[in-house]
């Protein structure tokens, strides 16, 4: 059984013929971007436009092959929530999954590519000077921190919130949008509370050798909607620092 979704706007034209199916959607070829176990990227141009399709051969190891939504699925999903809450993300053109004897057999999501645009791990990488201007900094960092604030007030964790899944607009606003969430899903109590010091902790691995201290912390009150620490507050960013102590 196959289930496939396109997104009307991309219906018509060259999308409407490349991006018709799973079948001719597995059949593209394009640049090659990167690959893991379960799935690989690639870009592909159609109609004067590129588009970034990923493209799922597995549904997870162990149990995750036979229970559970499908990490294209997920994918989807939390890219629609995040436009739900107003969190900037790239715009879903199509996807889908073929199942085989009630499993999962192949998927595929693909998404516009947001053009003039950058990951901040990337910018990082090649010690781009904006990092070193404090107001495109401040800038990020707002919108950031709102971004990020949104998700876990609705009890949603990203669960990989790197630097390589924000992308940065190359416009004076600096727009971020944020990329790449198929781990992401609701938690509560504890295990968000848990969930929540990871995704600070993965935005602060990169931006502890690349920000002054000021601006981490300055990132975190924008986080907390708060002009100073709070008792909590401490014992919270001491959790986050000490989080990926010995991983790396």
């Amino acid at each position: 059984m196959t289930d496939w979704t396109l997104n009307p706007e991309y219906a018509v034209g060259p999308t409407g013929e490349a991006f018709a199916s799973l079948d001719s959607v597995f059949a593209l070829q394009g640049e090659f971007i990167t690959r893991d176990p379960l799935s690989e990227v690639i870009r592909v141009q159609v109609g004067g436009r590129r588009y970034y399709l990923k493209r799922y051969h597995g549904s997870g190891k162990h149990l995750r092959r036979f229970i559970g939504r499908p990490r294209v699925l997920s994918e989807w999903r939390n890219l629609m929530l995040f436009r739900s809450w107003g969190i900037p993300a790239a715009t879903v053109v199509a996807f889908g999954l073929e199942r085989r004897g009630g499993l999962f057999h192949r998927g595929a999501l693909i998404t516009e590519e947001l053009q003039d645009t950058a990951d901040l791990a990337e910018l990082a990488a090649a010690g781009d000077p904006r990092l070193k201007d404090p107001r495109w900094v401040d800038r990020v960092s707002r919108q950031l921190a709102r971004a990020t604030r949104l998700m876990h007030s609705h009890g949603f964790a990203h669960n990989d919130l790197k630097w390589r899944n924000v992308l940065v607009e190359q416009g004076p606003g600096a727009d971020i949008h944020l990329i790449d969430c198929p781990g992401g899903t609701f938690w509560w109590g504890p295990f968000l509370q848990r969930r929540i010091i990871k995704d600070l902790a993965c935005l602060d691995k990169v931006a502890k050798y690349q920000l002054s201290r000021t601006q981490r912390l300055r990132f975190y009150l924008y986080y907390t909607g708060q002009a100073r620490l709070q008792p909590e507050d401490r014992r919270r960013l001491r959790r986050i620092v000490e989080y990926f102590e010995g991983r790396e």
